[in-house]
């Protein structure tokens, strides 16, 4: 599943054709992705304009003039795609020819920027949802998430606050969608290698007794950031079925550390460690036991 980097890059590509436009037509080709769509789905925001493109964890929001916001959730295959008025994209280098997919066009937005934005989702695990702006903080998928990891709010105190007292592993609270949004599999494995601390490790011990944070949680927060920023740069990671919104691969994959690596050499200089693979949670878990302590 897509996490915050794959969306923030989806985000990013929609950004240019939806924000100051008008919805001059959608098309619902299928109502029924992972929930019905309103009944009035088209009717609520044809000829609407869209104020503004947001992201929260991995859910895309599209603030509309009309004062719902469109909330947006890939799923397992969804993505997005923007052509022009003549049903031509515009390829780059690692550009994947789709017209055999477009059966799974399930949602069409034709945008006064001259526009075309489809939703194409083979699994239909992906979800549309109209919300009122004034309700979008009850919204039941929203409000029990964590802080955002690129927000200036999140930080060391606010990491240790949250691990404070956990019996959990370390992996599977930063997992936790209420300890921090968007994080998943892939970007744990990865900033928990960079900030050389295991993922057994207990939650709490990246904390005092009295909830302060340790250098544990300080390089953990740094790693956070960094890898999220490195892969949101490089286009996120295309394992399966994510593609920017130009049909290009996200490229990201290419620099992992230990994710998918499993019996493959250690990348922290100096470690001669070899990585390794283990299964929490029911989740596949990659690190290097010689210098993830």
């Amino acid at each position: 599943m897509p996490e915050l980097p794959e969306v923030e890059t989806v985000r990013r590509g929609l950004e240019p054709a939806m924000q100051g436009a008008r919805f001059a037509k959608v098309e619902v080709r299928r109502g029924d992705l992972r929930w019905p769509l309103p009944k009035d789905f088209a009717k609520r925001l044809q000829g609407a304009t869209v104020t503004g493109m947001g992201r929260r964890a991995k859910y895309l929001l599209a603030d509309v003039s009309s004062g719902d916001v469109l909330v947006m959730h890939l799923g397992m295959s969804g993505s997005f795609h923007v052509f022009d008025r003549g049903g031509h994209g515009k390829p780059g280098a690692y550009y994947h020819e789709r017209a055999k997919h477009a059966a799974h066009d399930h949602i069409v937005f034709h945008m006064s920027s001259g526009s075309i934005v489809t939703f194409n989702d083979p699994r239909r695990f992906g979800s549309m949802k109209l919300v009122p702006r004034q309700k979008l903080d009850a919204e039941p998928l929203l409000r029990g998430l964590g802080p955002e990891p690129l927000g200036n709010e999140f930080d060391a105190a606010m990491l240790a606050r949250a691990c404070r007292g956990k019996k959990t592993s370390l992996k599977a609270a930063l997992l936790d969608q209420r300890v921090v949004a968007g994080l998943g599999n892939i970007y744990v494995c990865e900033a928990l290698h960079r900030a050389l601390l295991s993922p057994k490790r207990l939650a709490s011990t990246i904390a005092t007794r009295t909830g302060a944070p340790n250098d544990r949680a300080e390089r953990l927060v740094v790693a956070i950031k960094a890898v999220l920023n490195d892969a949101i740069t490089a286009g996120g990671s295309s394992l399966r079925d994510h593609k920017q919104t130009s049909g290009e691969l996200g490229m990201f994959q290419h620099n992992f550390r230990v994710y998918d690596r499993e019996g493959q050499k250690c990348r922290t200089a100096g470690c001669s460690g070899t990585v390794k693979r283990i299964v929490q949670n029911g989740r596949s878990t990659f690190y290097c036991p010689a210098c993830q302590r």
